[in-house]
């Protein structure tokens, strides 16, 4: 299949876009590559693409890579000339779109470029699937649509009205968009609603990165809710393996073969204790952190915890590395990496 990701610079989307290449399909990445967190992040992955950076610096502009399968275009998914004219011109399969302004806390401050990505781009990718006739739209969620939901785990069925981050509200939006087009013209969507994704290659603006680098380089690092939270930590090879078996099968193959829109929790299927993560990393880095302990920060919630069972039942999802193993993994790569 011919696969357009989108986030291909990204954490997701770059791991991602590695495995559908391995797996024999055809894969354009696109990423508008903004500086939101280390830019260099971004253009080491694209590298590991075979993609050279000097090349992926002009927007709008095809990139070849060494791997004769992958290209790599730089531009702003809200660019409604642009984006119109690479749907017409490499004539996708699938669209896999894993690119959005992250980040709930970096929402507070920045409001206007979570509308500009995640809402008006998101709209731009929809009117593309819709004349380009896309077979099938896979698109990130996140777990911070549950909000301020006390159930636990989250469950796809559950109240999802009450979003306190704008980011969790565009996602929320996305959800909502997606299940419209769904419906008026008869798109295949599955919205993915991820949890804390860790692993080598990470986003700097994470807790696992947080700590690790705080931790390696001595500097106090900050516990949020008094280290009260727990979270559903998900290495990123159990995501990519569930979003890669999602893009290789019919929609219409699933159990409930009749729904075009469908919405899965994509997670560990179980939830750690923040301190406990802290202190399999302590153990990695053979340090001691130095804790500082603050109130709960605004937009974040206590715990998160994924019930994953439509996943399993529709695609035979298994996460199966344990904290133990990612955290050791994401350690020697940013020692590596960093060295």
């Amino acid at each position: 299949m011919k696969v357009l990701v989108t986030g291909a610079a990204g954490f997701i989307g770059f791991f991602t876009a590695k495995v559908l290449l391995e797996k024999g399909h055809k894969v354009v990445g696109l990423d508008n590559i903004n500086d939101y967190y280390d830019v260099n992040l971004k253009y080491s992955r694209l590298e590991e693409l075979g993609i050279n950076r000097n090349d992926a610096t002009v927007f709008n502009k095809t990139c070849k890579s060494n791997n004769e399968n992958f290209s790599f275009v730089r531009m702003n998914l809200e660019d409604r000339e642009a984006l119109p004219k690479l749907f017409k011109d490499e004539k996708f399969d699938i669209v896999c779109n894993l690119a959005a302004q992250a980040g709930v806390r970096y929402s507070l401050e920045n409001p206007e470029t979570y509308i500009d990505s995640n809402l008006v781009g998101f709209l731009n990718i929809l009117e593309c699937c819709r004349h380009n006739t896309i077979k099938h739209l896979v698109y990130a969620s996140s777990s911070s649509v549950y909000g301020l939901n006390k159930k636990i785990p989250f469950g796809t069925e559950d109240n999802v009205d009450h979003p306190i981050s704008l980011y969790a509200a565009t996602k929320k939006s996305n959800e909502l968009m997606a299940h419209t087009y769904s419906h008026l013209f008869n798109i295949p969507t599955t919205g993915l609603r991820f949890f804390t994704v860790y692993g080598p290659w990470g986003r700097p603006d994470m807790a696992m990165f947080l700590f690790t680098d705080a931790i390696e380089n001595d500097r106090p690092i900050k516990v949020f809710n008094h280290g009260k939270m727990e979270r559903d930590f998900t290495y990123v090879d159990d995501i990519v393996e569930g979003v890669v078996r999602i893009i290789e099968k019919s929609p219409q193959s699933r159990i409930d073969n009749n729904a075009l829109y469908k919405i899965y929790n994509i997670g560990n299927n179980n939830s750690v204790k923040l301190l406990d993560f802290i202190k399999e990393i302590e153990f990695n880095l053979d340090k001691t952190a130095d804790k500082n302990m603050l109130p709960m920060q605004p937009g974040d919630v206590e715990r998160t915890w994924a019930d994953v069972d439509e996943l399993i039942k529709d695609y035979d999802y298994q996460p199966n590395t344990s904290i133990k193993e990612g955290v050791k993994s994401f350690i020697d790569w940013f020692k590596g990496y960093y060295s």
